[in-house]
């Protein structure tokens, strides 16, 4: 029996990582096996790539070599751990997935449909069963963030247009991506998590 793929996606400082680690606890509660990972990155190899990708020095990057790494680092993140642990019946919950790269290369970097050409090849079908999307004001969610990285230094504009396109794939996918309204308390967020999370195990 295939397991439960779930991810989340939205602006970094949106509260992420606080849902996926209740959510982990919601799992364990349940008896569920479960893997939390993360992208770019989850694998040695594809954390590597992720050091690359997010470096401040890599300031002269390439829009398209960019796009590349990150399907590189995902291609081996499917391969080596989400493909295996799927169907092995296991629960994978990732931060971020093939959403991140339609948004932040594909409509941010102006890329366009070759962002999903490449990524189809690198996820190998492996689509989520639920994707949670975080939606907060970028302005906002860039302000909470300490340590920030390469994209996270971008200009304010880049940001709002990675966030339109969020919006622009919840209303495209609107049985798979589920819009959270981040701005709320950790509690109140939770609690419409598990909503959607009790009908997907039904």
């Amino acid at each position: 029996m295939r397991g439960y793929f779930i991810t989340f996606e939205g602006p970094d400082g949106s509260g992420k990582s606080t849902q996926i680690k209740l959510i982990k606890e919601y799992f364990e509660k349940k008896g569920f096996d479960l893997i939390i990972t993360r992208e770019p990155g989850g694998t040695r190899i594809s954390e590597k790539i992720r050091d690359i990708i997010l470096d401040n020095e890599h300031t002269e990057m390439d829009y398209i070599a960019e796009a590349l790494l990150y399907a590189a680092a995902r291609a081996q993140h499917v391969s080596q751990l989400i493909k295996p642990a799927l169907e092995e019946g296991k629960v994978v919950i990732c931060d971020r997935f093939v959403d991140s790269s339609f948004v932040y290369q594909g409509e941010g970097r102006g890329l366009g449909k070759c962002v999903k050409e490449i990524n189809d090849i690198a996820i190998r079908g492996f689509m989520p069963d639920v994707t949670f999307l975080f939606k907060i004001d970028p302005e906002i969610g860039n302000m909470r963030i300490k340590n920030k990285n390469r994209l996270d230094m971008e200009k304010i504009d880049y940001h709002r247009i990675v966030y339109n396109a969020y919006l622009k794939l919840e209303k495209e996918y609107p049985d798979r991506i589920k819009g959270i309204d981040a701005g709320r308390s950790i509690d109140e967020i939770h609690e419409e998590i598990k909503e959607y999370l009790e009908k997907l195990l039904k």
